[in-house]
């Protein structure tokens, strides 16, 4: 495999494998594409926290997507106040579509592979990203991953034991629904339960609600359970947050 090859984003394959991917003639997978091979890969550091931002970034989400662009800053700074954050953006949409990028230390990065990515319809695709998740905890290290989504449309148990595998080795997972669908919900508290996090809902009318969990999660990932507390002791979503850890 040559450098530039590994240099590209990765397309995720259906059992969680990642490959390199080039182009394709979509502008939007284009962009990302190139901005990801833009940025200097972060190693895992001691002191800083690892972190996985999911989303779904099919048909309904391109509000939720625009406003989770908008705040991904604070989980930077929440974070640079207890040892940093290192984060990986890994979304699925359209038909088989799943894509990570590599792993980036501001968030100005982060916005520059956010921006631009259109959603598009298709089914959800939680598992692939949980079998992904898995593996780069398997390579380095992966302290939680954040799922922002709306709905549930795969085989639960499928997705429960993949979730269960990350509980084993110890990331955690902090899943936030927008909406009150139950399907959604029954799943995505037990992918919350299964690896010991916390689940939580959101209105994307009330952006300071995803805001708030977004930075309790970057509490946690860099600084653990004592990071979180200490945001807890002048936050209310991240005493929402560690009050669900202890259900």
């Amino acid at each position: 495999m040559s450098a530039s090859d590994e240099d590209r984003g990765r397309s995720l394959e259906k059992g969680g494998e990642t490959r390199p991917q080039a182009p394709s003639g979509a502008s939007a997978v284009e962009a990302f594409l190139a901005d990801a091979k833009a940025l200097a890969p972060v190693a895992p550091t001691e002191g800083r926290g690892r972190l996985v931002f999911a989303l779904d970034a099919t048909m309904s989400r391109q509000p939720t997507w625009d406003l989770a662009c908008g705040l991904q800053a604070q989980m930077f700074e929440t974070a640079s106040e207890i040892g940093g954050l290192d984060v990986q953006l890994l979304y699925f949409r359209g038909f088989a579509e799943c894509r990570a990028s590599r792993w980036v230390g501001e968030p100005k990065a982060l916005t520059g592979l956010m921006t631009g990515i259109a959603c598009r319809g298709g089914h959800t695709q939680i598992g692939r990203a949980l079998s992904h998740i898995r593996k780069e905890a398997k390579a380095g290290r992966v302290d939680a991953f954040v799922f922002v989504g709306d709905a549930f449309e795969e085989r639960i148990d499928d997705v429960c034991a993949a979730a269960g595998e990350l509980g084993l080795l110890g990331v955690k997972g902090f899943v936030f629904q927008e909406g009150r669908d139950p399907t959604a919900e029954r799943a995505l508290r037990e992918i919350a339960r299964l690896t010991g996090g916390a689940y939580e809902r959101f209105d994307a009318s009330a952006p300071e609600t995803l805001a708030g969990l977004l930075r309790a999660a970057a509490a946690y990932a860099s600084g653990g359970d004592a990071g979180l507390a200490r945001l807890a002791s002048r936050d209310a979503h991240a005493r929402r947050l560690l009050t669900a850890m202890k259900r």
